[in-house]
């Protein structure tokens, strides 16, 4: 055991089921080092708003926090430096807290989307696909630009806010071919033409039960992809399995920006397969506790 000492947390809303801690305080243990994740939930900690709780992480000395819905747009606001990448999706979801407090705001999610879907549907699926994504939010930003770095052909927006949508088609447009965006018209329609659809919403999440896409137009010919992993089968995934698709949860997603969150919250790359495995021990004891409370 060395003597380092490392505080790193999350800031969000509905948040308290959340893997993350189990992730990396196994990796500070494997790397022998003393590290606690703390949870800051605004559901929980009522009152309390981002502002205060990323200078409050700044006074306690963390070494970094991530971010998570709703605020994965919202913290560029507030941030002294932002990597190119995340500037160029638009949204954070990892900040890096220097000794004197300089932050700087990182994007994991578009490199954990994109693994995740390498390992369990494989880069063919998306490539020269036509692809729905429903939500175009913080984790929406990842999950577009990822797409386009896996090659999909057509990526067709979709979004409760029509503006969110459109903004997100016009950045898209900055950095590829115009061709490769659009908005999404009926989504029923859109969904039954595509080869795969994506949920990036919170929807179907713990909290916020439901299916934000239409069950009738899905079929055995499509995959689909969710970015949630509380429950581990989501409504969605759930409908698109029923239907025979191939189906990818978000837990991958889940270990692979927490791969990439750790590597800057520390200096040091961790064992992606131990990772994986402690994802696995703590979903288990997680969704048995649930089922002992229900």
């Amino acid at each position: 055991m060395s003597d380092r000492k490392v505080l790193v947390g999350l800031i969000g809303a509905n948040i308290m089921k959340s893997l993350s801690p189990a992730l990396h305080i196994d990796a500070f243990a494997a790397a022998g080092i003393e590290g606690y994740y703390h949870l800051m939930d605004v559901d929980v900690l009522k009152g309390r708003r981002l502002p205060q709780l990323l200078e409050a992480a700044k006074t306690a000395g963390f070494a970094g926090t991530n971010v998570t819905f709703p605020f994965k747009q919202d913290v560029l606001a507030l941030l002294d430096d932002i990597d190119r990448e995340a500037a160029q999706i638009g949204a954070v979801n990892t900040v890096t807290i220097a000794p004197d407090g300089r932050t700087t705001g990182y994007n994991t999610d578009r490199r954990g989307f994109r693994r995740n879907f390498e390992e369990g549907l494989g880069r063919a699926r998306a490539e020269a696909a036509t692809v729905v994504l429903v939500g175009a939010g913080g984790a929406g930003r990842a999950v577009a630009f990822a797409l386009m770095d896996l090659g999909a052909a057509v990526v067709v927006l979709y979004d409760r806010d029509g503006a969110k949508a459109a903004a997100l088609q016009q950045d898209l447009a900055r950095h590829y071919d115009a061709s490769r965006c659009r908005l999404a018209g009926d989504l029923e329609r859109e969904v039954a033409a595509a080869d795969g659809v994506v949920n990036a919403t919170p929807v179907g999440m713990h909290g916020f039960p439901g299916n934000p896409v239409p069950v009738a137009a899905l079929r055995a010919e499509h995959w689909a992809a969710d970015v949630i992993y509380t429950p581990i089968e989501t409504a969605f995934i759930k409908a698109a399995a029923a239907k025979g698709a191939k189906v990818l949860t978000g837990g991958g997603m889940c270990v692979h920006q927490a791969v990439e969150a750790y590597r800057l919250f520390v200096g040091l790359e961790p064992d992606i397969k131990r990772m994986h495995r402690t994802f696995a021990r703590a979903l288990a004891a997680r969704d048995a506790a649930m089922a002992d409370s229900a």
